[in-house]
């Protein structure tokens, strides 16, 4: 199972973007799918999950991000988005896409390579 990430660039403070993420591979069932970023010298932190359509699809945020940010996902094409609205200066990090699935190798956690998104005048 593979993720890649697309979708981050430089925006100016107050900016959009959206981040995508496509899981491929021999995938028999995805679970839960987040976005966490890590900015430099600070640990990873979770940015935003979504629970499968059989869980629900029941979202959650970081206090951070709450009200800005918006994680979706389309089962059918095994894909995440986050769109992210009033971008700040802080919200500057580099973004991993992590999935939950079963493969052949039965349940592992997956992440993508990241995509940096930068936030700056």
């Amino acid at each position: 199972v593979q993720l890649v990430e697309s979708g981050g660039g430089l925006v100016q403070p107050g900016g959009s973007l959206r981040l995508s993420c496509v899981a491929s591979g021999t995938i028999f069932n995805l679970a839960d799918m987040k976005w966490y970023r890590q900015a430099t010298g600070h640990q990873r932190e979770l940015v935003a999950s979504i629970t499968s359509a059989q869980a629900g699809g029941i979202m959650d945020y970081a206090d951070s991000v709450k009200g800005r940010f918006t994680i979706s996902r389309d089962n059918a094409k095994n894909t995440v988005s986050l769109q992210m609205n009033s971008l700040k200066p802080e919200d500057t990090a580099v973004y991993y896409c992590n999935a939950e699935a079963r493969s052949w190798e039965g349940w592992r956690h997956y992440w993508g390579q990241g995509t940096q998104v930068t936030v700056s005048s």
